[in-house]
């Protein structure tokens, strides 16, 4: 006797109104409810033209709220025209959609994105609105510029090794203030070792004849003019930087202007050191009077970082309930796979979040300082290792964060002494905990009198 069908559960539609699009380089296929159109699954072309004639088949549908993969680049135009036409749009993650179980083929992928945003099993990522959105646009091209001007620097480099000049080696940062007078020098035809190393600043530590000897190279003239190539497009990108800059800086005043947030006295500045390839205007201001506080008074959290978490999350952090939301986002907190109520895998998930990798940056940084902070990784690594303790660390500064900025929490380092005077006590408690369990009275050892015979 075979095995009688099982029943199946009905699920109400929690958006009747939902459409799908599976992006492609050259054509998107959409798809709609089946009752909304005889011809529920369309293509259409990429240009800009198809696109609005699929927000028109849209609007003609009725459909409210649309999903889309983030494939490539390929969603951003769908992606931009299609909020512009005030459809809400959801960006979901591919991993998500084949989690989810049922038939998924190439032909019906649009029917099947549709049909799981109709019954609400599809989450949409975060995608910043407006200015934001502006302000993390314009970051993030800074960062491919200087990414870009870096290389540039090698090049500069490697020609002064071929001509085996050794500023490099004797000066920190060839970009700095002796090396690019140095460099501009030698471009500008100058050859005498004594003459260029005149070029050196005060605060440089190499000596005038240590750099004297370092400049007396063979100057061939192929070398030189890989040199002065290099140069130059470094001072280009240098230019397209400042650029970026100045439209950093409008965007940040817009937002001030649109901003209510009262605004207070800045407090002092924890470090007055100028922090490499910043921004020409002044970071921590601008962001003070935006968001009425300080951000830089966390440790770790300089005004470059502040600026990144703020273009990449927002200025009020409403779209995370909870500091948990929030690290599990960046993942930054353990993924745990449970079964039977037994923990199977506490990883965290790979993530190519550009906030999370700057937060696993500055707890780098932040391990070799005297703070409470800096104490917590040092003895997370001696524990369970320097990988571990980096995003656990990371994921300190991240609610650090979210709550100065949520909720305005203002932030004390009590100091790495009094971390550790916390531990020990924890510590303590433990030990005094288990030896009573034991039947015993854990008792302090009784220290030698100072002076006294060994």
């Amino acid at each position: 006797m075979g095995k009688r069908p099982g029943r199946q559960r009905e699920f109400s539609p929690v958006h009747p109104d939902a459409a799908a699009i599976d992006i492609g380089a050259t054509m998107h296929m959409a798809a709609v409810a089946p009752g909304c159109d005889a011809e529920p699954v369309r293509s259409f072309g990429t240009f800009t033209g198809d696109l609005h004639r699929l927000a028109d088949w849209f609007s003609a549908c009725r459909v409210k709220t649309v999903v889309m993969e983030s494939t490539g680049v390929y969603w951003i135009p769908a992606f931009e025209i299609l909020d512009q036409r005030g459809f809400e749009v959801l960006l979901v993650n591919a991993r998500d959609a084949k989690h989810v179980p049922g038939r998924k083929t190439d032909v019906s992928d649009a029917q099947w994105l549709q049909r799981l945003h109709t019954y609400g099993l599809l989450r949409g990522s975060f995608q910043p609105k407006g200015e934001i959105a502006v302000l993390r646009a314009y970051l993030r091209q800074r960062e491919r510029l200087l990414d870009y001007a870096a290389a540039h620097i090698q090049h500069m480099q490697k020609a002064l090794t071929q001509m085996n000049l050794q500023l490099h080696h004797v000066v920190a940062d060839v970009t700095g203030a002796t090396g690019m007078r140095i460099i501009r020098a030698i471009v500008a035809g100058e050859r005498d070792p004594d003459i260029l190393a005149s070029y050196r600043d005060p605060r440089c530590h190499a000596t005038l004849e240590t750099l004297s000897a370092a400049l007396t190279g063979n100057d061939r003239e192929e070398h030189v003019f890989a040199l002065t190539q290099a140069l130059e497009l470094y001072d280009i990108y240098q230019a397209k930087v400042a650029a970026c800059d100045v439209r950093l800086k409008g965007v940040l005043d817009r937002l001030k202007a649109a901003s209510d947030k009262p605004v207070g006295k800045l407090p002092p500045a924890r470090h007055t050191t100028k922090q490499p390839n910043a921004p020409a205007f002044d970071v921590r201001l601008a962001l003070h009077a935006l968001l009425g506080i300080d951000l830089t008074q966390i440790h770790g959290m300089g005004p470059a970082l502040a600026l990144k978490l703020v273009s990449e999350c927002g200025t009020d952090l409403s779209a995370w309930p909870t500091a948990k939301h929030f690290t599990s986002w960046l993942s930054l907190a353990p993924s745990n796979r449970i079964s039977g109520g037994k923990v199977l895998s506490s990883r965290t998930r790979r993530s190519s979040n550009r906030a999370a990798a700057a937060l696993r940056l500055a707890a780098v940084t932040i391990g070799r300082t005297d703070t409470a902070l800096g104490a917590f990784y040092r003895r997370l690594s001696a524990r369970i290792g320097k990988a571990k303790a980096v995003t656990a660390t990371a994921r300190k500064i991240a609610v650090l964060f979210y709550n100065t900025l949520r909720h305005g929490m203002n932030y004390t380092d009590p100091g790495a002494s009094y971390y550790e005077e916390r531990y020990r006590q924890r510590v303590l408690t433990n030990l005094q905990r288990r030896a009573k369990a034991l039947g015993y009275v854990l008792q302090e050892a009784a220290t030698p009198e100072a002076g006294g015979v060994s």
